[in-house]
């Protein structure tokens, strides 16, 4: 018997190998698919898009918080692969009784890391989960961050939502060398148009996701805080916590910030 110990403390028993993996996290289901682990993935969510090549004919067990137990029963898996913040509790306890479900939880990049290696262990793949943590931790050494540029990362529209401190990107946007003028606050508060006023931040980042800000919304936001430097970005640089991570840094050097 196979013991295996996720980031909640959990432990979690496997008898073999596993076979049969579902992912209920876009992120980590990239990592899988990059472990080279395309046969055993048989469920993902709806959210999964990445390897689009390779995510096409797996089947769509719902979505991050509401996926369909039923369907996943009737998958059989081996293996179940979650995450704390993404998953919805009450749907991952019942799945905790049926079958292995090893969760992540993930605030920092060293967290993220520990993530990769983890679960390269448990699906036997730590040589490359081992290389692709090296090659993550290589791209962030090289980067040059930004000179405490003060800013604000917008996740949603109406009402108005960022995210603050204790969160994965709030600690990419440190790691970029941004000043999150949010940072006092815990998590992803809404704010108000006087909130922004009142932090008076350089630069405004529009996620891609959770809402998907697009070139219309730019203005909207400028009304409300003219100083500001206002980019859409690419949510999944900021926030996605698994093989993703070996483009961040590069991505964020590339950032358009004036002055």
């Amino acid at each position: 018997m196979l013991r295996h110990k996720d980031q909640l403390g959990n432990i979690i028993q496997l008898r073999f190998l596993p076979q049969r993996i579902i992912s209920l996290v876009p992120s980590q289901t990239e990592l899988l698919f990059d472990l080279g682990l395309d046969t055993q993935i048989v469920g993902i969510t709806k959210f999964c898009t990445r390897p689009a090549s390779k995510i096409i004919d797996k089947i769509k067990v719902g979505g991050t918080k509401n996926f369909d137990i039923e369907l996943i029963k009737s998958l059989k898996p081996d293996l179940i692969i979650g995450n704390k913040e993404e998953n919805e509790q009450a749907g991952i306890t019942h799945l905790q009784q049926l079958f292995p479900v090893w969760m992540s939880d993930i605030y920092n990049l060293s967290d993220a890391l520990v993530m990769i290696n983890s679960i390269g262990e448990i699906v036997e793949k730590k040589h490359l989960a081992n290389t692709l943590v090296q090659q993550i931790l290589q791209s962030f050494e090289n980067l040059i961050p930004y000179s405490s540029k003060k800013a604000a990362y917008f996740i949603w529209r109406k009402p108005y939502m960022v995210a603050a401190s204790d969160t994965f990107i709030d600690d990419m946007m440190q790691k970029a060398g941004f000043q999150n003028v949010f940072g006092e606050l815990k998590r992803y508060p809404e704010i108000t148009a006087h909130d922004l006023l009142q932090t008076q931040p350089e630069v405004i980042f529009l996620s891609s996701e959770p809402y998907p800000f697009q070139e219309k919304h730019i203005s909207e936001i400028q009304t409300l805080c003219p100083q500001a430097q206002i980019l859409l970005v690419d949510g999944e640089m900021f926030s996605w916590y698994g093989s993703r991570l070996k483009y961040s840094a590069t991505y964020f050097s590339s950032l358009p910030l004036k002055g």
